[in-house]
């Protein structure tokens, strides 16, 4: 059968190539320069999905149920606030 742990290590690869790319969606929507290099616009992209499906739980009255990483938008919008948020914190 398939290796659970090569499965684990392909959903976690899958998942910080979606997150660079909704960082670089994220950072090309928001106004001003924003230097984050590569490594923090994957964790930016990332961190800003699960905040996205957090905001999607709570919409939906699902908060107290699993968390899950949102989908391209809700993941986009998700990381612009987070962007907006690191901005005033600085």
């Amino acid at each position: 059968g398939p290796d659970p742990q090569l499965e684990a290590r392909m959903g976690l690869l899958m998942f910080l190539i979606f997150g660079f790319f909704v960082g670089l969606i994220a950072r090309f929507l928001m106004p001003g320069n924003q230097s984050l290099g590569l490594v923090k616009t994957t964790l930016l992209g990332a961190a800003g999905s699960f905040f996205g499906g957090l905001i999607g739980n709570l919409i939906s009255g699902d908060a107290l149920g699993r968390v899950h990483a949102a989908g391209w938008i809700g993941s986009v919008i998700g990381t612009l606030l987070l962007l907006v948020l690191f901005r005033r914190r600085a």
